[in-house]
């Protein structure tokens, strides 16, 4: 048990940035965490250690998101994102970008194509690895660094 609380000390914030791309809600991102290390313990048996452990628990996190998601017959639309609650997250984006530039940065983001986005989101407010992204997206670290190069060249293009 003490590994677990090591576990949850280490990667809660991931898994809560990696859902909050996913759900763009704080309260919804912070309880399926809690959800996600609640399944982490009861599966830890089954963690065969054949990827990283912040891949495994975001790979839990992304299921209970989309069964969440069927069991309340809702369907996940980026377009939704409500600025306003990011605004209010204290992430590594606030650091770095003004309020401004990242409204700014939201709404041409909001232009690109869904799997775009995703891991646009997912490098930068998840913090996550190329290759942490394609495993999650079930694509190649590759695919995930040329998606990520492609969408930047596509922001600066859209005005």
């Amino acid at each position: 048990m003490q590994d677990m609380e090591k576990i949850y000390e280490q990667y809660f914030e991931i898994v809560n940035k990696y859902l909050f791309c996913l759900t763009h809600n704080s309260d919804v991102s912070e309880e399926l965490t809690q959800e996600t290390f609640y399944k982490a313990v009861q599966k830890i048996d089954s963690y065969r250690g054949e990827c990283k452990i912040s891949v495994w628990l975001c790979q839990i996190a992304k299921n209970l998101w989309f069964d969440q998601c069927r069991k309340s017959k809702k369907r996940i639309k980026a377009e939704e994102i409500d600025l306003t609650d990011a605004q209010m997250l204290n992430t590594l984006e606030e650091q770095i970008i003004s309020n401004d530039e990242k409204v700014t940065l939201y709404k041409k983001m909001q232009k690109l194509d869904e799997k775009t986005r995703e891991v646009i989101y997912l490098r930068i407010t998840g913090e996550l690895s190329f290759k942490e992204i394609g495993t999650i997206l079930n694509k190649t670290e590759n695919w995930a660094r040329v998606t990520f190069y492609r969408g930047k060249n596509k922001l600066k293009e859209v005005e």
